[in-house]
């Protein structure tokens, strides 16, 4: 089960994907059908990452994460 991480909801377009960098900011990167488009940050939230965690941005356009979970492995 997800848990929301973020206050800030994102608006999605069409053509990018969005993920969470190393530098704890969102950003968008055009998919290779996008062919105009231009890596770009988004969002003002920066979060602060946790060993054991996937971090993601969920359909309603918020920074969530997850346990992962790596079957007795550290």
């Amino acid at each position: 089960m997800a848990e929301r991480i973020g206050s800030e909801k994102l608006d999605r377009e069409d053509g990018y994907l969005y993920y969470l960098g190393k530098d704890g900011y969102v950003w968008r990167t055009p998919m290779k059908a996008n062919a105009r488009g231009r890596k770009a940050r988004v969002g003002n939230e920066k979060v602060k990452r946790e060993e054991g965690f996937l971090y993601f941005i969920d359909k309603n356009g918020y920074v969530a994460r997850a346990k992962m979970n790596r079957r007795g492995r550290r």
